[in-house]
């Protein structure tokens, strides 16, 4: 398995079909195939040698799916930049990454600005730190290299977004992701003809998931640049898509756009990713988009989907991430490591990372030692075997001596009428040790009375997991997978 086959045999059984699209530029898969062919070339006769790795610095655009592809090709390792990054972070995933090339868009070369980078640039829409990757790929031969890969070896390096720490570089191999697009072929109907669009960045490890896997699987992904509801439902409009993966960030903000403006007919199917959707807004997903299948995935860039709340379960399991996914097996444990109805979650699967780059200690903490990995959720599973995200392990509050699910706190803040959503963090407490905080994010227009707030959660919540402190802020800090950084609102505040 490798993930250049699809194309591959796409290019070759349906050549003119499209499958990029990306505002008036449409590349065919003949097209496709034939510049990542270049890409790889000019990548192996710039020096560089399988099993290296090349950084890639790029939002949704056209070229994403065939640099991939082309890096892939040439038996390299991609390694995804967030354009978010700070110089000096970019410099340390470079540097921990080894990359020996870098291949970007020049309106994003900020991010790498005064660092260090690979002896081998290439620019898209530019020359600005390098020479032109359209002149690379005009100047590269047009066979496919075929260069031999083990479908074990890694065809991507994608950094973690420093949630709870520095970065690391999560390994995750041709086998892995091949088996996640096959997989979702089968549980969302990709394939030939299938269109779809790229909402979420393709630099993190689902928006790309999401992104490529039509491409693989012969349909059409158009690209979304840069988000928009309104731009957004305009090109499910226009390019007639039928399925869309967002996260719950960009159902709240499609809450104030103007559904009814546009021809959604076309849509079959939404997935969630990221973050638990809170049950108010499921509620409203389920109300705003009848007849369209809602489906809500629970995963991780280390294990890849774990698990799926399918549309006959999203009305009578809200709050649920469903059953356990395509080949995947489960374990929820307690601290002792016995088998519990509440407890950390464990999983095994074929799409699990190798581990992480260099850091054998780091891969051995999340392990056990017949293949089941954890990424730290506390999980509830009832008696049909239904899972239910109770929150980070790392995220528990302990206030006086009691454990407090800040899941639980932020599901009844964002059921009061006005509010958008909710983060519930713990803070230092000379007395209780961490007393609990929230920050409230208010709906467009809205207004909320914070007493009567206060006495909406006195209301539903126990003496120890009542707000202490209810900060009103405009927005939540997010990484680029649209998972609140806990950690920065702790560390501002």
């Amino acid at each position: 398995m490798h993930i250049a086959d699809g194309i591959r045999g796409f290019a070759a059984a349906s050549p003119a079909a499209p499958a990029v699209i990306d505002g008036d530029r449409t590349l065919t898969y003949r097209g496709l195939d034939d510049r990542s062919n270049r890409l790889a070339n000019a990548l192996l006769t710039a020096g560089l040698r399988p099993g290296e790795r090349v950084a890639l610095l790029l939002g949704n655009r056209m070229e994403y799916a065939e640099i991939a592809c082309g890096i892939a090709k040439a038996g390299l390792a991609m390694v995804p930049l967030n354009p978010r990054l700070t110089p000096g972070e970019a410099a340390y995933v470079l540097g921990h990454s080894g990359s020996r090339a870098l291949v970007l868009d020049d309106a994003l070369a900020a991010a790498v600005e005064g660092v260090e980078v690979p002896g081998t640039v290439l620019s898209v829409d530019g020359t600005r730190l390098g020479p032109s990757y359209e002149a690379a790929l005009a100047e590269a031969r047009s066979a496919d290299p075929r260069i031999e890969t083990d479908e074990r070896e890694p065809f991507c390096v994608a950094y973690t977004s420093g949630t709870t720490g520095r970065p690391k570089g999560v390994v995750i191999s041709h086998r892995s992701r091949s088996l996640t697009f096959y997989a979702s072929a089968l549980e969302w109907g990709l394939g030939l003809g299938r269109r779809t669009i790229a909402v979420a960045p393709m630099y993190h490890g689902a928006g790309f998931a999401f992104g490529y896997a039509p491409v693989h699987t012969g349909g059409t992904v158009a690209m979304l640049r840069s988000w928009d509801p309104e731009r957004l439902l305009a090109m499910i409009e226009r390019e007639r898509a039928q399925s869309v993966f967002l996260v719950p960030t960009h159902a709240h903000m499609l809450r104030a756009a103007g559904l009814g403006k546009y021809d959604l007919s076309s849509l079959d199917t939404l997935y969630f990713n990221a973050a638990a959707l809170p049950g108010p807004l499921k509620e409203w997903v389920l109300e705003a988009f009848p007849g369209v299948g809602v489906h809500e995935l629970y995963g991780s860039t280390e294990a890849g989907i774990v698990s799926t709340c399918r549309p006959a379960d999203a009305r009578r399991r809200i709050g649920s991430v469903g059953h356990p996914w395509f080949m995947t097996e489960v374990r929820v444990v307690d601290d002792e490591g016995n088998p519990a109805r509440r407890g950390e979650l464990f999983s095994r699967s074929p799409y699990l990372m190798n581990g992480y780059l260099d850091d054998p200690a780091a891969t051995a903490a999340c392990t056990t030692p017949d293949g089941f990995l954890t990424s730290g959720d506390i999980v509830e599973r009832d008696e049909e075997g239904y899972l239910y995200i109770v929150d980070r392990k790392k995220d528990m509050i302990v206030s006086g001596g009691v454990n407090i699910a800040p899941r639980e706190v932020e599901e009844v803040l964002a059921a009061f009428p006005g509010v958008a959503e909710a983060a519930v963090v713990g803070l230092p407490d000379e007395r209780w040790g961490e007393r609990v905080a929230a920050f409230v994010v208010v709906l467009p227009g809205a207004s909320v009375d914070a007493e009567a707030l206060a006495a909406h959660c006195r209301a539903r919540l126990a003496g120890p997991k009542l707000p202490r402190r209810v900060e009103f802020v405009p927005a939540l800090p997010r990484n680029a997978a649209g998972k609140i950084l806990k950690r920065e609102l702790r560390d501002t505040h």
